[in-house]
């Protein structure tokens, strides 16, 4: 009897375990040794599931061998509640494994890529797939050390319906690697996709997908990128950099972004149906072509501001006998029924110069609609065009024809229609897309079960703080504060014995009045990774600063930083600024990069150092320290260094700026310490647009100009220089058709 209560129990305590199991997922793993015996384990059609929670540095190998009627996948047990972070990532290899619901935060990889279609470069992933995963701000601390979020290697693998977003430091968003004969002609396909916002790089190797590189350039990818939501992806020129042949790219949209789709190098591409809204933000752009072969039909592009390489349609010139790195001559290639409403610049034979004269040949521009009505100048042509045959296209009104024939011009209406596409009211016209095809938007790719933030560096969009004057108040304030929060400083006098560091973007303005602040510290705000600062209506003194040499108002992190920082001046006075030599307003380090540096009718005098010393890569590799700054309507008096240095050296065409905009604003005795390098009052060398209008200079130190990589645009308009020389560039003059000065 004793013997079948046992055996009772042993059944009972099975089916309760059998029945327990039910409800788990199949192969859930909690920890990396659980994971490592699934995957060993794994057979096809097995389903391995990571716990639920936080998985820290992990380092998750996935290889396996399955079938495509039963793959093997890496799953979680709830999309959205598993996390990779710290320094994990995944590797793939084998036949038909499939990843899906990954989520990348937090941290960085230590290895070359967050997700990597291979294990090793002589194991690779054949008929794999990677879904609805997400990389999320997953950057290596270091701005300039190189990493891909994604490789792709093998063949006949697909990457989908994942999200993307905020990739700040070097190296490519998503690369597709050529790099041995295992990896050519692999038919991948990347769809349904969304890439979020990608800020401004300041340097080159910021793409979001390339496919090749120069070095297999002719050799065929075969890859399709198709249904695809561009979102602000700024990092450099080449939005997608094709660098292989015979590669799709079509359905996609490209929302705000500051860069084109390129074919860099390699032949045969198609470039099909994609979709470009710049709503006219700056630098947005289109489509490059260069190389032989190349088809560029149905797309549509509107609202794009772009110039030159960033134009919504640019034709390359090439470099005759090109070696495999450098441009390629447009040879047997088309630009076909294609539309560009509202766009401003159309480039022919861009990027002519003594290396680059190889003008396209052979070449058809047909069937297009070009429709701007409020510009005259749309194209333009730097070289010989003969080599470009146009038909059938239609202008707007307002636009001259470039060639005798094939274009005509002609006053359409338009509508949009239910895909926010303008269309001509004229069923007669054939210029300009055929047809609307289905393309990418929001919806229809990345995950729908994880929050998109906005990413933007945002001022005033938190809660206004009361601020009373008394010693560190600020700090304190700053200190608590969050971000977008507003800091109103009452009237009086306010005094920093603590330097305040910023973590975060934060507004600085006075209630009433024009409050004091005077500081203790060599600065008295230090911008760190992630800070942004704006100030308005203060007064601040450095009569109370250590007298010591190199102190600041303001500086960046002496670390590097992988966010970009803003910085707002309005309604400010400088003064005092002199306890000892090189008082900056603004200093910086290396690998620091502001988006945008400004100021507004403010007043600066009796300073020892610089206003604004951006200078500080000095490399001469195409990095620079800020994208935008303006200067209007200030006064700058007895400094001792200049009111802006303004560095971008090398030859690199791969990037934006830096830009310039500095008007009606008074320069008085500036530049004029023995310790000033830059002998100069402005100091501007390599600056890609710099327009400078309404100003004077009198008793200062000149305006340097040195003009360097691309096709710089440099305009000083109705200023005056008094006991000042007028304007001293490389070659120590200046000459009125390369300045437009006047």
């Amino acid at each position: 009897m004793k013997k079948q209560h046992i055996i009772i129990a042993f059944f009972a305590v099975g089916f309760l375990f059998l029945l327990c199991g039910c409800n788990r997922p199949k192969g859930l793993v909690k920890n990396m040794d659980e994971f490592n015996q699934a995957v060993q384990a794994a057979r096809p059609g097995d389903i391995i599931t990571l716990a639920n929670g936080v998985w820290t540095n992990a380092e998750l190998v996935f290889t396996g061998k399955g079938t495509a009627e039963k793959p093997i996948t890496l799953t979680v047990q709830e999309k959205g509640k598993v996390t990779l972070e710290g320094q994990s990532f995944l590797q793939m290899a084998g036949e038909h494994v499939i990843v899906e619901g990954l989520v990348f935060k937090n941290g960085y990889t230590p290895v070359s890529e967050v997700i990597a279609f291979r294990k090793s470069k002589e194991e690779l992933c054949n008929n794999c797939r990677v879904t609805e995963c997400v990389v999320d701000n997953y950057n290596n601390p270091e701005r300039f050390e190189s990493d891909y979020w994604v490789g792709m290697y093998g063949k006949n693998n697909r990457f989908d319906h994942n999200y993307l977003v905020g990739k700040r430091n070097v190296g490519v968003t998503l690369a597709v690697r050529l790099d041995t004969e295992a990896s050519r002609e692999n038919n991948h396909r990347i769809d349904h996709n969304y890439f979020g916002d990608r800020p401004i790089l300041g340097s080159n190797r910021g793409e979001t997908i390339r496919i090749g590189t120069s070095h297999y350039s002719l050799t065929n990818s075969n890859t399709i990128v198709e249904y695809n939501y561009f979102d602000r992806c700024n990092g450099e020129h080449e939005i997608i950099s094709n660098k292989s042949c015979r590669n799709t790219f079509r359905y996609n949209t490209f929302f705000e972004c500051q860069g084109t789709l390129t074919m860099r190098h390699g032949n045969e591409t198609l470039v099909e149906s994609n979709y470009f809204f710049g709503n006219r933000k700056p630098n947005t752009g289109g489509i490059r072509i260069i190389n032989e072969k190349q088809k560029v039909i149905n797309n549509y592009c509107e609202g794009l501001t772009g110039y030159r390489f960033r134009g919504a349609l640019v034709i390359m010139n090439g470099v005759p006998n090109s070696p495999i790195n450098r441009y390629f001559q447009v040879t047997d290639s088309e630009a076909s029924n294609n539309a560009f409403i509202d766009c401003d610049y159309i480039q022919l034979c861009a990027g002519s110069d003594a290396e680059r004269s190889a003008v396209p040949v052979n070449t058809v521009v047909r069937n297009n609609l070009f429709y701007n009505e409020k510009k005259a100048d749309l194209f333009t042509v730097y070289d010989d065009i003969s080599g470009i045959s146009f038909q059938g296209n239609v202008l707007s009104p307002n636009l001259a024809p470039i060639s005798k024939t094939g274009f005509t011009q002609a006053k359409l209406a338009f509508s949009r229609d239910p895909n926010g596409i303008l269309l001509p009211g004229d069923n007669s016209v054939k210029a300009g897309i055929t047809e609307v095809k289905p393309h990418a938007t929001p919806e229809n790719t990345g995950v729908r079960w994880y929050p998109r933030n906005d990413q933007e560096v945002r001022f005033q969009t938190g809660k206004t703080i009361a601020v009373a004057p008394g010693t560190n108040t600020l700090f304190e304030a700053v200190k608590n504060s969050g971000s977008g929060d507003i800091l109103e400083l009452a009237e009086g006098d306010y005094l920093l014995t603590k330097a305040i560091d910023v973590y975060h973007p934060i507004t600085v303005r006075a209630k009433a009045g024009k409050p004091t602040i005077r500081y203790e510290k060599n600065s008295l705000f230090n911008i760190e990774n992630g800070g942004a600062l704006a100030l308005d209506n203060l007064k601040i003194d450095g009569a109370e600063c250590p007298d010591y040499s190199g102190n600041a108002v303001i500086r960046t992190s002496r670390y590097s930083m992988n966010r970009n920082y803003k910085l707002f001046i309005e309604n400010c006075d400088f003064t005092g600024l002199d306890v000892n030599h090189s008082f900056n307003v603004l200093r910086i380090y290396k690998n620091t990069f502001a988006d945008s540096v400004v100021l507004r009718h403010s007043t600066f005098s009796n300073i020892s150092g610089a206003i604004l010393q951006l200078d500080a890569e000095t490399d001469d590799i195409g990095i620079y320290s800020a994208e935008n700054v303006v200067i209007d309507n200030c006064q700058f008096a007895d400094i001792g260094g200049t009111a802006l240095h303004l560095h971008r050296g090398g030859n690199d065409e791969s990037t934006f700026g830096p830009m310039l905009q500095l008007n009606n604003s008074r320069f008085q005795n500036v530049g004029g310490d023995k310790r000033n390098k830059a002998a100069a009052s402005v100091s501007l060398h390599g600056v890609q647009v710099a327009r400078i209008t309404g100003c004077d200079f009198t008793d200062c130190q000149p305006l340097k100009l040195h003009l360097v990589v691309g096709d710089p645009i440099t305009k000083i308009k109705e200023s005056r220089f008094n006991n000042t020389a007028k304007v001293v560039t490389q070659d120590g003059s200046y000459k009125d058709a390369d300045l437009n000065f006047n």
